[in-house]
């Protein structure tokens, strides 16, 4: 019995790894950071403060196909991965590789929490962030899309800039509360100014999220929860997501971005280690949802 579950272990371990392995050469094109439908399931990419803070050790991976029938459109794929060092010492490893029309962008971090306990269910985490971007634009490509370009341009492809980023979490039995800033610095990077791409700088991004789950009875819980994104100079985002979970195997929930889109999502906790989940929006804007909207899949392995 014994030499079979070490089997078991073994087998799942080497299956993680090649995921992660292959996960972590694939080339992709950057944007402004993505945004998430199951944002609550893959907090470890934009919070720092959240490694090790489920005191399991977890690797998720999140594949993202934005307006899945537009030539160009954002594709990102999310790996994070997160355990517990000591009781207060979380540490965490998150890679985006990110891709939209001329751009080309890949983001590796690595997470360092310390945990403050308030009380008996109560956790305060405090969370840092230290990593490396490389960023790589085709102007070339500006020409498909009728837009000029600024000959600085031509300095900015290839370039490897390092940045930080700084997150807080408070953590009860039932509820969660974020603030985070994921990328402090502003490396440069191409901006539309009236249709001419010019040299420009990364936005910072700033996140608060929450969330609180509520028993309805012995098998279903209702899990609300919200995301607020702020981008300077952008409209501010803000996500409501809503779900039902069976019986701690199986949820089913609802979730709309204000003024963006709507979608839906399904997580089946097929395993003791292993969830798996899939959600689909849909833009509002007419123009865009013509197209086969988004599509994002999500698996979670714990060992």
């Amino acid at each position: 019995m014994f030499s079979n579950t070490k089997s078991m272990k073994s087998t799942k371990l080497y299956f993680l790894l090649t995921v992660f392995i292959l996960l972590c050469t694939i080339k992709t094109m950057g944007q402004q950071d993505p945004n998430y439908t199951l944002y609550r399931y893959a907090m470890n990419l934009i919070n720092p403060a959240y490694a090790g803070s489920s005191e399991e050790t977890a690797l998720g991976l999140n594949i993202r196909s934005q307006w899945a029938s537009v030539e160009g459109a954002p594709e990102t794929q999310s790996v994070f991965f997160g355990t517990s060092i000591t009781d207060k010492v979380g540490l965490g490893v998150s890679i985006v590789n990110d891709q939209t029309f001329i751009e080309d962008q890949t983001s590796v971090a690595i997470d360092f929490s310390y945990r403050v306990q308030l009380s008996r269910f109560t956790n305060l985490f405090f969370g840092l962030k230290a990593g490396a971007n490389s960023y790589n634009v085709n102007t070339a490509g500006l020409n498909t899309f009728s837009i000029s370009a600024d000959p600085s341009l031509t300095d900015i492809d290839g370039r490897f800039t390092p940045n930080i980023g700084a997150g807080a979490l408070l953590k009860g039995e039932k509820y969660f509360l974020s603030f985070s800033i994921p990328k402090i610095l502003s490396p440069e990077r191409i901006n539309d100014d009236n249709g001419t791409a010019i040299l420009g700088t990364d936005r910072v991004h700033f996140y608060l999220a929450g969330g609180h789950d509520f028993e309805l009875g012995r098998s279903l819980t209702l899990k609300p929860s919200t995301l607020v994104r702020y981008v300077t100079d952008a409209p501010v985002s803000i996500d409501f997501t809503t779900a039902l979970q069976f019986n701690n195997s199986f949820e089913i929930g609802a979730a709309y971005r204000l003024d963006e889109g709507i979608g839906g999502f399904a997580i089946l906790n097929a395993q003791n280690w292993l969830s798996i989940g899939y959600a689909y929006e849909s833009p509002l804007n007419n123009q865009i949802a013509n197209n086969n909207g988004t599509h994002e899949i999500y698996t979670r392995f714990i060992f």
